[in-house]
């Protein structure tokens, strides 16, 4: 027998990120039975999983039917017969109906029964986030002692089990280890579940996540897990979902392991893998000599014992003699690094092609398409998209050669037609995989300019795409000829005597008529190359576009998905920039990111046409508002909730560059196409969803489309305010430079 000083104090502990699919029942319990394995394999006795693995976090309103949480446990019975938690403690996320009331919970179960249901307190209600629509944040009863959860009936038949301990208890097992959890949204919260857990004790903290990308997110949700075990110590093990598991959202992993505030183990933000698991040795006495040395800790911890209670109430231990964490008898010697990780964070240009680039691949080889149609104007955002696809080709084709044997591979095969007999066929190249499954069109009319046809044709070769070039002046003249004969009028651009009413119709044709196109090579390409299936049409609509209407309804902003529709033209063009360094052969993304850009609707006028756009027409005459500007009004509008009146007050005071009434006009501007415009928002196609001022009107930004666009009390407000402001001479920025 071991004496108390020497008896080990180190164990391994696993989390992981995982690609989940909402409703897919039979992937998800594969996937979760995968990750135990790994975990299993690595001589862990903990591992945690993310939220709502079992059935997938996005299932939105199908949380309401009854079916999804049954189906639930009918996963969790198959999880624990296939000895997933056989020897080793699991957290598993899964929904509960208890006592008539939803939750969403944390189920831990140790050799095939079922030792806590851990409900949620604290509901995500923000953004894309709806989970109180279908949850209820859990409350303890009253006197702190918790509650029992009946089982399902065939719990009793095959386990032997017909009930278990629900409410905010933590474990303590026969070794003395301690275990409780926090779920994602309790983590943000002002008055997290971690620091009463630690306070009473709990070592080890499970966090299983269903946390979402959004550009620069990432660093504010690792700080939160840092500084939560910098300032209590512990042992904190995060999970999270990675991936699209069927909407707009791309959960984004970085599965992570940390104790006292220092990273051991970290997994990828992005990736094609379906499943990731993260494991660290830990030394639960570093732990505990962490919190001895902090006198204020030791101060509060004994207030709360004092006391008897805490925030919540009812968090005692559930101690079970049965379970062991620690291997006392035939411990295998401890491993691991000897200095800590740093933490990896990558850059926004990083951020905008790799996270859209692995949604494009889970929507690519879930949807059954034979791949994509994109529109390549030549311009920045369609070539956003191009390029962000060439990364998706990149990382799968990387994927595919390391293990040719692996889903990633087969996922290939399957796409490209190349799975038939027993063949272990993966793409030599990245450019061998684009040309199976990207397919890119510059639709040209007399009003397109040489340069943007020569940018487009070079951004497909440099990519490997089956690039075509079309004039689509045939189809515009037909259709307004049918106008002619049948109104007797024929329109004409406002530059050859039209009105403005006119030369917008005359725009428009040729943008919807590209939409039309678009659509008939998608369903057509596959069996002009002797294929079979569709392809996805891809939309290149950027969020500021978006956010002010400038787009025409139902034109190539009208896709099957959007993979910039939630990213700023001027996050477009720092990644092209990027990407034109990163990869040799994408030089022509560099070109493209400095042109100016140009919806090439109008006649060209060679007086004013530059070099560089190759146009006369440009997008930030067009619209009257630069797209820093526009960058500017999104996020006061959406991120720091402002209307009119207070968007004016926080841009006069930093945009002194200006005078007041021209500060004005511009907020005023913005307001009224924003409302005209909003209408748009409405059929808007589906965007990955990248940026906190997103206008996406179907999920995150909830707000009306018809709109009172005179703003009558709001703008006279604002001329109110400018009223007071004497008159000024605005410095010279050039003299002042």
């Amino acid at each position: 027998m071991s004496s108390s000083s020497t008896r080990p104090t180190h164990l391994t502990v696993s989390t992981c990120n995982l690609n989940q699919w909402a409703l897919d029942f039979t992937g998800n319990t594969s996937r979760i039975l995968q990750s135990c394995r790994i975990a299993r394999s690595r001589n862990s006795t903990y591992r945690l999983g993310p939220e709502l693995e079992i059935c997938g976090y996005g299932c939105e309103d199908h949380f309401l039917e009854n079916d999804t949480l049954s189906h639930c446990w009918d996963c969790l019975a198959t999880l624990l017969i296939s000895g997933a938690t056989d020897g080793m403690l699991c957290d598993f996320g899964m929904p509960v109906l208890h006592g008539g009331v939803r939750y969403n919970c944390r189920v831990i179960c140790y050799d095939r029964r079922v030792l806590l249901i851990r409900p949620k307190t604290a509901m995500a209600d923000n953004g894309n986030y709806r989970e109180g629509r279908y949850f209820t944040p859990y409350r303890p009863v009253a006197g702190g002692s918790g509650e029992t959860h009946a089982l399902p009936s065939e719990f009793r038949r095959k386990f032997g089990q017909s009930s278990a301990p629900f409410g905010l208890h933590y474990v303590r097992t026969r070794d003395d280890v301690t275990l409780g959890c926090e779920s994602c949204e309790e983590l943000w919260a002002p008055r997290s579940a971690h620091i009463d857990l630690a306070l009473r004790g709990v070592e080890i903290i499970g966090n299983g996540s269903g946390s979402h990308h959004e550009l620069r997110k990432l660093s504010a949700r690792m700080d939160l897990i840092l500084n939560a075990t910098k300032k209590c110590g512990g042992v904190y093990l995060y999970s999270n979902l990675r991936g699209c598991d069927g909407g707009r959202t791309y959960y984004d992993g970085c599965a992570m392991i940390v104790v006292n505030g220092r990273i051991v183990a970290q997994g990828p933000q992005f990736d094609v893998e379906e499943v990731c698991v993260v494991t660290a040795t830990v030394d639960l006495e570093e732990v505990r000599s962490y919190r001895a040395a902090n006198p204020a800790f030791g101060m509060q911890a004994v207030t709360l014992a004092r006391e008897g209670g805490g925030q919540e109430g009812g968090m005692g231990a559930l101690l079970y003699e049965g379970v062991c964490l620690i291997n006392e008898e035939n411990a295998i010697r401890p491993r691991r690094p000897e200095k800590d990780l740093e933490l990896k964070v990558y850059s926004p240009e990083e951020e905008c092609c790799l996270g859209p680039a692995c949604w494009l691949w889970d929507w690519l080889r879930r949807s059954g398409a034979a791949g994509f149609f994109l529109p390549l104007s030549g311009g920045a955002d369609s070539s956003s998209v191009a390029a962000i696809v060439a990364v998706m080709c990149i990382l799968v084709t990387k994927a595919s050669r390391e293990n040719p044997q692996g889903d990633v591979a087969a996922d290939c095969r399957r796409i490209c037609r190349k799975d038939e007999g027993n063949s272990l066929w993966v793409p030599s190249t990245p450019q061998e995989l684009a040309n199976c499954i990207l397919h890119t069109t510059f639709m040209g009319t007399d009003n397109s300019s040489e340069v943007t046809l020569s940018r487009a044709k070079r951004l497909g070769e440099a990519i490997g795409s089956y690039h075509l070039s079309i004039k689509i002046d045939l189809m515009v003249n037909a259709v307004l000829e049918v106008f002619r004969l049948t109104t007797g009028h024929m329109p004409r651009f406002a530059s050859r005597g039209g009105t403005m009413t006119e030369d917008l119709a005359l725009q428009n044709i040729q943008a919807r008529l590209r939409m039309v196109t678009s659509y008939l090579f998608a369903q057509l390409l596959p069996w002009v190359r002797g294929r079979t299936g569709f392809l996805l049409v891809l939309g290149s609509a950027n969020v500021d576009e978006g956010l002010r209407g400038y787009m025409t309804k139902y034109d190539c902003s009208s896709a099957d998905l959007n993979p910039i529709g939630a990213i700023s033209k001027g996050d477009l063009k720092r990644m092209l920039l990027f990407l034109s360094k990163e990869y040799p052969g994408f030089e022509v993304l560099g070109e493209i990111a400095n042109a100016p850009p140009t919806a090439e609707l109008r006649p060209i006028d060679a007086a004013t046409a530059t070099t560089e756009a190759g146009h006369s027409q440009t997008d930030e005459e067009d619209m009257g508002m630069t797209y820093e500007e526009l960058g500017a009004f999104g996020r006061l509008r959406k991120i720091a909730r402002c209307g009119p009146l207070s968007m004016f007050k926080n841009l006069v005071i930093t945009w002194n560059h200006l005078a007041p009434s021209e500060v004005a006009a511009k907020v005023k501007r913005f307001f009224y196409f924003y409302s005209v415009n909003r209408h748009k928002m409405t059929t808007i196609t589906p965007a990955y969803h990248a940026e906190a001022y997103s206008p996406d009107d179907n999920r995150f930004d909830l707000r009306q489309f018809l709109y009172n666009t005179k703003w009558t009390l709001q703008f006279s407000a604002i001329d109110e305010v400018v009223a007071r402001y004497a008159d000024e001479e605005v410095p010279d920025k050039d003299k002042n430079d």
